[in-house]
């Protein structure tokens, strides 16, 4: 007979609550992949848009291997999923950790969440709408009468998401500055001090990440450096801000 979660000590309570909400999010998880494997087809055909119009009419995408297909749709579902999703995850990760947050604290965890979604997205909108067509009539410029193009799905979808993942990231820079300013880890000073640095770590990051073509990463690079220096005025705002907010009692008094 199991021993309810009240009488447990308060570590062992905490571990079988966070057990209950990541396997409600895994399930949730689970079930999201088997149901978006009906849609895979219809996303590939979305994504496949930028190399479709690069490509001569009618030129077709190919598979090299037999399993090609299955699992590049199975890959698609397995990332849907976790978009689709996010809201029972999120909900599973705010239960367990809600309780023990301040009302102040809880206010900046949705607002640093919500951001870094909104960033998220806005970095995949602005690699698959601005970065993905100039690539991709760069280099299929190359083809001749003799050199014809015939993209792999397996090949293709790997670089869309290598891509739509470094460009989601990348613009989470203003998210992980102001955290780091808040939490004390660095100051304002010291990141303006340190830009020439970021600079070459920018360009650095972008050649590592992107294809070897100096359109995808300078256009991933200087959204970087344009975010970086987002980051530090909105944490420079929010830190003069709660500065006043801890000064306003003691004038008050």
């Amino acid at each position: 007979m199991s021993t309810p979660t009240s009488e447990l000590p308060p570590l062992m309570a905490h571990l079988m609550e966070l057990k209950k909400r990541l396997t409600i999010a895994i399930l949730a998880y689970i079930f999201g992949v088997i149901v978006l494997m009906n849609f895979s087809e219809v996303v590939f055909e979305f994504i496949s848009i930028p190399i479709r119009d690069a490509l001569p009419p009618g030129t077709p995408l190919i598979f090299l291997n037999a399993p090609d297909v299955f699992f590049t749709y199975l890959k698609i579902a397995l990332v849907l999923s976790l978009f689709a999703t996010a809201p029972i995850t999120f909900y599973q990760l705010w239960a367990f950790v809600a309780p023990g947050l301040y009302k102040n604290e809880r206010r900046a965890f949705i607002g640093y969440f919500l951001s870094s979604l909104i960033l998220m997205l806005s970095g995949a909108a602005f690699s698959f709408f601005i970065v993905f067509p100039l690539i991709f009539e760069f280099f299929l410029g190359f083809s001749t009468d003799l050199i014809q193009a015939m993209p792999a799905i397996k090949e293709y979808l790997t670089l869309v998401l290598k891509l739509l993942f470094a460009f989601g990231m990348s613009f989470q820079i203003p998210i992980v500055i102001m955290l780091l300013v808040r939490l004390d880890l660095v100051s304002i000073a010291a990141l303006k001090d340190k830009r020439r640095y970021v600079i070459v770590w920018a360009f650095i990051f972008a050649a590592v990440l992107t294809p070897p073509d100096i359109i995808s990463q300078t256009l991933l690079a200087l959204p970087m450096l344009l975010l970086y220096e987002a980051g530090i005025i909105v944490a420079k705002v929010l830190s003069q801000k709660a500065a006043e907010q801890q000064e306003t009692p003691k004038e008050d008094s």
